[in-house]
């Protein structure tokens, strides 16, 4: 992982070479590998020789751009890119020959937009420095004879060069291409229910320097909460979003309360050797998911919870107990395969205490019918990490970290009914 000072170095590279006077050039690979670029704003527009997408970012990108058939597409992939929840790719005026245009994430990191369209095209991508000289558009032209008498509408501002040849697309991109739906329609929102450890009289662990873990998992679930709100397709709910004690049965309750699609609790991890460090992911244990399943059974006040949709309430004890083992199984396979994308994103931030998610016994955790994970951001614990733990910076990172690896999930399920479903 390049660290800030090497990220500093090269931005500082870039700048000298847009300092030089070029008004074009392709960068290569070794110049900005690595480099995450987000992008600030979209314009469609028809030209003379067809229709037009002018993608404004803050830094350069590696792109490639392919077309695939049955149905005719067009699909343009940027590396290392973000698509900030407030920005809006719009739609392509009339006359074009692009119906819709949808966007993704693949492999947790790359953006990848695909335009559906009505006939064959041979796509052309050019990347360039913006005009003003703040940072770089990416221009995707895509030929076609006009459609219709529409007139040109949203014409770009810049007018873009020749472009290069169309690059042919790789053997994997020839399968089903995951994407996001552009409207809302009737499909539902993901619940994610984002538990804010410790609170109140309970402060949680205490770092050397005073920083209680009660304050850090505080804002970083607030801004956890923020990202989720901005993108389409989820819903946060947080157990708590003050300094309030709330038992841990109840942050439990609170999630199913919400139908949670998702449990996620953030705490900082303490140690009493303090060079212990790196984030860590855990999910329930089996003898965890046991005993837990032992107390639901037992216990008359949660026989009438719904485990996936079921009352245990009516069920012999046999049936209600295979209900219950059925949701639990498939719980603890999500949380597992979730909280591992969740601690592949953490990786990429900083260390990590343990490379596999890890399965204990947390209380928090103990829900049968929802997939819950506990992520321990860094060890207040350990002086270096505590520093980080206080800053906004990295309360940021671990919650975009937390966020990628939700959106990396969910877009690899489709689940049934949701925007996801469209991917």
């Amino acid at each position: 992982m390049s660290s800030p000072v090497d990220l500093n170095a090269r931005r500082r590279f870039l700048l000298s070479l847009l300092g030089g006077g070029a008004s074009m050039f392709w960068l290569p690979e070794s110049v900005h590998a690595g480099v995450r670029a987000a992008v600030r704003q979209a314009s469609t527009s028809l030209t003379d020789v067809g229709s037009r997408l002018v993608i404004d970012l803050n830094a350069p990108v590696d792109h490639k751009v392919f077309t695939l058939n049955n149905p005719e597409r067009v699909v343009l992939d940027l590396n290392g890119t973000v698509l900030p929840g407030n920005i809006d790719l719009g739609a392509f005026p009339s006359g074009s020959i692009v119906s819709r245009m949808r966007s993704g994430i693949q492999n947790g990191y790359d953006l990848r937009l695909v335009l559906d369209v009505h006939q064959p095209t041979q796509p052309r991508a050019l990347l360039m420095p913006s005009a003003n000289g703040r940072g770089f558009q990416l221009v995707l032209d895509l030929p076609h004879k006009p459609l219709g008498l529409a007139a040109p509408a949203n014409v770009a501002k810049t007018e873009a060069p020749a472009a290069p040849a169309p690059v042919s697309p790789p053997a994997s991109a020839r399968r089903p291409v995951p994407v996001k739906e552009a409207s809302r329609g009737g499909l539902r929102d993901l619940v994610i229910a984002i538990d804010a450890g410790h609170g109140g009289k309970d402060p949680g662990a205490i770092g050397r320097n005073g920083t209680r873990e009660k304050d850090v998992t505080l804002a970083i679930a607030r801004k956890l909460d923020a990202m989720l709100r901005r993108e389409r397709g989820f819903k946060p709910v947080m157990t708590r979003n003050s300094d309030v004690f709330i038992p841990l049965r109840e942050r439990t309750r609170i999630a199913r309360k919400h139908k949670a699609d998702m449990f996620i609790s953030i705490h900082a991890d303490a140690f009493h050797n303090t060079s212990a460090r790196g984030a860590s992911v855990f999910c329930l244990s089996l003898n965890g998911a046991s005993s837990e399943a032992a107390r639901w059974m037992a216990d008359k006040e949660n026989s009438a919870d719904l485990v996936g949709g079921v009352s245990l309430s009516d069920r012999s004890d046999n049936l209600a107990s295979v209900l219950l083992d059925l949701s639990q199984t498939a719980s603890l396979q999500a949380s597992l395969d979730a909280g591992q994308r969740v601690l592949t994103e953490l990786r990429q931030i900083g260390s990590v205490h343990k490379r596999e998610v890890q399965q204990a016994g947390f209380m928090v955790l103990k829900s049968p019918d929802i997939p819950s994970l506990l992520v321990e951001s860094a060890f207040i614990s350990n002086p270096e990490e505590e520093r980080k733990l206080r800053t906004a910076a990295h309360q940021e990172k671990v919650a975009r970290s937390v966020f990628r690896g939700l959106h990396s999930y969910y877009a690899s399920k489709a689940i049934e009914g949701t925007h996801f479903a469209m991917l």
